[in-house]
């Protein structure tokens, strides 16, 4: 059978999609071409905010429209949380849970009968396969390989924080993870495939070891003792279980990247407070100072939310200055949107009108490009290891320093894949 997968979302999500992806190509299943319709359409989803549900949505019904006589499944964060209104768009044939998603070939398999009836019939009747996600032991690993280059590694899932505004705990489950030794292996894996740089992927994995009785240093120090030309990007880490001590072997590891991304999400304590976060502005403040301290190269991205119940004018004035005040490289801006079984929605706040929540949002972004922008300024000149990447557009190639500068060369496919020290130019 031809399939087609779209993924959307988080970087664990392609991780996933591609694991799976392998797995259905190695029962014999082939990957629809561009412009070729399928047998089978996977749409994984994406459910963070109102705008990620929207998202899915039209993909849903795009795809349809691609692919009239294919088998839809819908699986993912938003088939997890909201089944049901998933079952009553039009073309959905299959809704599956997150525990679910990992049956797919299993699953696909017991179709390839139906296909044919299925396309005569122009039936598309929806049915819902959903598994408590709270319920769930298992750990599913997976990676992924993006233009032969890099490498999203699954290292954990699920969160037991819940956060006032979030349904991730909802959509993902509880937390687990794989061994330390079941990592090494696949990351090895990866490398031996060509890849040249991996990204630890998880929902919150700094909480690493709940499974195993193990911890996210012990996973770092193991994955850096790997023979190889290659490097390592921590992705998004809470501040309070970055520690110090996480930062220090950062900055003297063989393979890991002076590169951090950390959730903030709001600059005030009293809303971080509401938020139901574990950490305060100060901690959040010292962790950067410590990075900076050890690593002043070190790129730091921060999630940052607007809008949120409870943000008065007071509160978001504080939140801003503080942003302002940090040594930050740049800022993924989030606007809150109600999610269905918070505990926010319970909370008697303060409202945030939409629009001024857009306001918000677009007066943050102007501050990321203010700080992306002195960054990328004050590394004028630097000396540093470029990863070239195999995209072409207008005759250029592009790559990522190992602080995440963007830079880019005349094209040439025998850099494709390769470190190259360069002296960082000026930015454009």
């Amino acid at each position: 059978m031809k399939i087609a997968f779209t993924t959307l979302g988080c970087k664990l999500n392609f991780a996933e999609s591609s694991a799976l992806g392998k797995a259905l190509l190695e029962r014999g299943h082939t990957r629809a071409g561009r412009g070729e319709e399928a047998d089978v359409c996977i749409i994984n989803t994406c459910s963070v905010t109102d705008a990620a549900d929207h998202k899915d949505r039209q993909m849903i019904h795009r795809i349809r429209r691609q692919n009239p006589n294919a088998i839809l499944i819908v699986t993912g964060c938003y088939a997890q949380l909201k089944p049901q209104e998933i079952s009553h768009i039009e073309g959905v044939d299959y809704v599956l849970g997150q525990d679910e998603k990992f049956h797919l070939p299993e699953f696909i398999h017991s179709l390839e009968l139906k296909v044919e009836s299925c396309a005569k019939s122009g039936s598309h009747g929806s049915r819902v396969q959903i598994s408590p996600i709270r319920e769930v032991d298992d750990f599913h690993g997976a990676y992924s390989k993006d233009d032969r280059t890099r490498c999203f590694l699954k290292v954990q899932d699920g969160c037991n924080y819940f956060c006032s505004y979030c349904t991730i705990p909802l959509a993902r489950g509880k937390s687990r993870n794989p061994s330390i030794a079941t990592l090494v292996q696949q990351a090895q894996e990866a490398l031996n495939g060509g890849a040249k740089e991996i990204i630890l992927s998880g929902v919150n994995i700094g909480d690493f070891g709940r499974s195993t009785n193990e911890h996210f240093i012990d996973l770092l120090k193991a994955l850096d003792g790997i023979q190889g030309d290659y490097r390592i990007r921590i992705s998004s880490c809470e501040p309070n279980l970055l520690s110090d001590e996480i930062i220090d072997f950062v900055a003297n590891s063989a393979h890991f990247a002076p590169h951090f991304h950390i959730p903030l999400q709001s600059g005030s304590n009293e809303v971080l407070k509401i938020m139901g976060r574990r950490y305060t502005r100060e901690l959040f403040a010292e962790r950067v100072a410590h990075i900076k301290n050890v690593m002043p190269h070190a790129f730091i991205g921060v999630d940052c939310m607007v809008g949120v119940r409870g943000e008065t004018e007071a509160y978001w004035r504080d939140y801003v200055d503080f942003i302002e005040s940090l040594p930050v490289s740049q800022l993924h801006v989030f606007t809150y949107s109600e999610r269905a079984n918070t505990r926010m929605l319970e909370m008697d706040l303060e409202v945030v009108p939409q629009k001024e929540r857009e306001r918000r949002s677009k007066q943050l972004h102007a501050v990321s490009a203010r700080k992306t922008e002195a960054f990328y300024c004050a590394h004028e000149g630097y000396e540093a290891t470029v990863l070239w990447e195999s995209s072409k557009k207008d005759g250029l190639m592009y790559g990522f320093t190992e602080n995440y500068i963007k830079v880019s060369c005349p094209y040439d496919k025998a850099k494709v894949n390769t470190f190259e020290r360069i002296v960082v130019p000026r930015p454009c």
